[in-house]
């Protein structure tokens, strides 16, 4: 995707990816092991034997209600993206104001192509960091990608009046697409 995260090499960064990868191992070591599904961007060749686990059989048959499934099934229905997305969510629950949950659950629901939560997000960002490049670069992208390309434009505007200027990163950026034809966006463009 086209958005930036200006949190990597953050130390509050690298903590929360600590923190989930350190959740993941608890909770997902037991029993019941999800298989990697084929939206787990970092899975390589998504579906291949390599890169899938296979539920562990347990030794006791537990009999559930009709109505309740095994957690093992529920979660081997989530992909990874799923349960990060999910994960950052509830992290954000607990501290509305992180602005590093907000990066990368914004990052997370953009790649989900949840697109107007990923706007609700990069909006959230830009009210706790008004000044910050990234943050209005990153509204523009999903605001484009959500179809207010007039908004978009605003949010190209005021991120180059702060000082953007990777033009040639945003004549390529595919979420920037939808506005490639509009002469307001190729206006932004000649100002390189």
């Amino acid at each position: 995707m086209g958005k930036r995260n200006s949190a990597e090499g953050f130390e509050p960064y690298n903590s929360l990816i600590f923190s989930r990868n350190y959740f993941h191992e608890c909770v997902m070591s037991g029993p019941d092991v999800p298989p990697f599904a084929s939206d787990d961007p970092n899975s390589g060749a998504a579906g291949s034997r390599d890169h899938q686990r296979t539920k562990r059989q347990s030794k006791t048959d537990v009999r559930l209600p009709a109505d309740r499934r095994p957690v093992g099934e529920w979660f081997g229905t989530l992909g990874q993206l799923d349960f990060d997305v999910d994960f950052f969510e509830k992290l954000l629950v607990q501290n509305g104001d992180s602005v590093e949950v907000l990066r990368v659950l914004g990052e997370l629901v953009s790649k989900k192509r949840f697109l107007q939560r990923a706007v609700e997000i990069d909006q959230r960002l830009v009210q706790l960091m008004p000044v910050d490049i990234l943050a209005r670069y990153n509204l523009a992208c999903s605001l484009a990608r959500f179809g207010r390309a007039d908004e978009a434009i605003e949010a190209l505007v005021i991120a180059i009046r702060l000082g953007y200027d990777d033009f040639a990163h945003m004549e390529v950026d595919p979420d920037l697409e939808s506005l490639r034809g509009r002469a307001d966006f190729l206006a932004l463009l000649a100002r390189d």
